[in-house]
């Protein structure tokens, strides 16, 4: 049994691919890497196969048919071997030094015959054509260099959510919630995030800068221009969260972790609910609308609390001014952390 599994979803990825493996090469033996090529039409699937070869106790070549980035996450999952997991997407990297810190606290989890649910690290957003680099710390936020529980977690700032790039989660954690990401959806990594949540008993928080997120390809999911083009697939992923949230709402095992998931859905709602501001049709904003009255059958509590919100007063309305602060917000948003 492998340490730690680090699934690479790969789709037409021949450029970049590469220097993910290479990053994520310094775990040694006890990593196991599965680069899942999801359907690809270039040489991605060649690359893969050339680099499990070149790497045979490290590396499977895993080829599957076009299913979009969750099905590739799902597949790592159910070929992963090692007792933690932990998703790199393809054209980010690891910070190499900070990766073998990790696996130094993880070795040591399974010598001590402990271990936690959730693993969390910082990560760095990378914009190269601004040469900009932004991490996201949690510092305020995790107690460091033990094991903890939610309720030892203090207050997040709107920044500081817990996104794909801070966790690794216990493998057998994934399997026993019953993780299962929909197939072709984008932005589903909000949601492999967000369903395992409840089911978290035990964190660890590393302060380094772990997880490299590239942003700047024009094609690039978090595109705000394709984030508006796939705006049905935004919706879908804010419906699942939805869900999620309302399922476990009655049952949170304490205050910090239901405040969370209630920050975290805030987010998504904010950011479906401004994309579809920014398309300024009719149409959208009847969408706008159906997606309120989505969590307001569902969950008429989170409701209730994300309306009472300063952002959920500015999203939800149809009023200019609303608008107008609401799209300032966001640009702020986007200068200052340096997505999209």
């Amino acid at each position: 049994m492998k340490l730690l599994t680090v699934a690479i979803p790969c789709y037409n990825s021949e450029s970049y691919m590469e220097h993910a493996v290479e990053t994520a090469l310094c775990g040694g033996e006890e990593i196991e890497i599965l680069l899942v090529n999801d359907g690809s039409t270039d040489k991605t699937a060649e690359i893969a196969d050339r680099l499990a070869a070149e790497h045979p106790t490290i590396i499977k070549a895993i080829h599957k048919e076009n299913g979009g980035h969750g099905s590739a996450v799902n597949a790592g999952l159910a070929n992963a071997s090692g007792i933690y997991y932990k998703v790199l997407d393809s054209d980010d990297w690891f910070d190499e030094q900070a990766l073998i810190k990790v696996m130094d606290i993880l070795k040591g989890f399974v010598k001590d015959g402990k271990g936690v649910d959730m693993f969390l690290a910082n990560y760095v957003y990378e914009k190269p054509s601004l040469q900009k680099h932004k991490a996201i710390r949690y510092g305020g936020v995790f107690p460091q260099n033990e094991i903890f529980t939610w309720s030892d977690v203090g207050r997040f700032k709107m920044s500081q959510n817990i996104l794909m790039h801070s966790v690794i989660y216990r493998t057998e954690l994934l399997r026993d919630c019953k993780l299962q990401l929909p197939l072709h959806t984008f932005y589903v990594d909000n949601i492999f995030v967000y369903w395992p949540l409840p089911y978290v008993k035990k964190m660890y928080y590393l302060d380094v800068d772990f997880y490299r997120y590239f942003i700047g390809r024009d094609d690039q999911s978090v595109n705000e221009t394709v984030m508006i083009s796939r705006i049905d697939q935004q919706i879908r992923v804010n419906e699942i969260m939805i869900d999620l949230y309302a399922k476990h709402e009655s049952t949170f095992s304490c205050p910090q972790l239901k405040e969370y998931m209630l920050h975290y859905l805030e987010t998504i709602q904010m950011v479906t609910s401004v994309l579809l501001m920014k398309m300024n049709t009719p149409e959208s904003e009847k969408m706008r609308d159906d997606l309120w009255h989505y969590l307001e059958e569902k969950s008429p509590e989170g409701y209730k609390a994300l309306k009472s919100s300063v952002l959920g007063k500015i999203s939800k309305s149809h009023n200019k001014l609303s608008h107008k602060l609401t799209m300032g917000g966001y640009k702020i948003a986007q200068k200052w952390i340096g997505f999209n």
